[in-house]
C-alpha cells in the first residue's frame, strides 16, 4: 500500500510535490463504513487541486469522538479502502482528536471539509490562515452520516430477529 505513509515521511513527500507546483489538498476524517457522501467529498476535495492527501482518525482517535463500538473497521481497513481510490493521492492516520498535527507538518495549501461545516466553524482554521493555506468546503449537502447508517442497520437486524 504505497500511498499510505507515516506523517514524518508524508512531510518530505508533501514538500517534494510543492516543490513542483503542484496544490496540496487535505481531507480528513473516521471513514467508518463508506457511504456516498464519503465519496462525494473526497472526489470534490481532489478537484480543489493536483495532490490529495487523506488524514485518517486513528482507532483510538474515533471511540474518543464517536463512542464505545466505534470505529466499525480498524484503521488498517479503513486506510487500504481509502488508499484504493484512484482519486486519492496519499494517506495517513492520525491520532488527535482534531487534525492541526498533521496541517502543520504537510502544510497543504487547502484544508477542505464537508457541509457539515462552514469556514467559520472549521475547528482548524486559524491554523490554516496562520501558515498562509486556505478553509474549502466541499462535497454538497450532508445527506448521510456513518452514525445513522450504524442505528440504521441496526433497527433493520432488530426487525430480523
Amino acid at each position: 500500500m504505497d500511498k499510505f505513509k507515516p506523517l514524518s515521511e508524508l512531510r518530505r513527500t508533501i514538500a517534494a510535490e510543492k516543490a513542483k507546483g503542484k496544490t496540496v489538498v487535505l481531507a480528513n476524517g473516521c471513514f467508518d463504513l463508506f457511504h456516498v457522501g464519503h465519496i462525494r467529498y473526497l472526489r470534490a476535495a481532489r478537484a480543489k487541486g493536483d495532490v490529495l492527501v487523506v488524514a485518517l482518525n486513528s482507532d483510538s482517535s474515533v471511540r474518543r469522538l464517536k463512542g464505545e463500538g466505534r470505529p466499525i473497521l480498524p484503521q488498517k481497513e479503513r486506510a487500504e479502502i481509502l488508499a484504493a481510490f484512484s482519486f486519492i493521492d496519499y494517506v495517513t492516520i492520525f491520532s488527535e482528536s482534531m487534525v492541526t498535527k498533521v496541517l502543520l507538518a504537510l502544510k497543504p495549501d487547502i484544508h477542505v471539509k464537508g457541509s457539515d461545516y462552514s469556514k467559520e466553524t472549521v475547528p482548524e482554521k486559524d491554523t490554516v490562515k496562520a501558515y498562509g493555506g486556505r478553509v474549502a468546503i466541499v462535497g454538497g449537502p450532508k445527506i448521510r452520516n456513518t452514525s445513522q447508517v450504524i442505528r440504521d442497520i441496526a433497527i433493520r437486524m432488530k426487525k430480523e430477529t
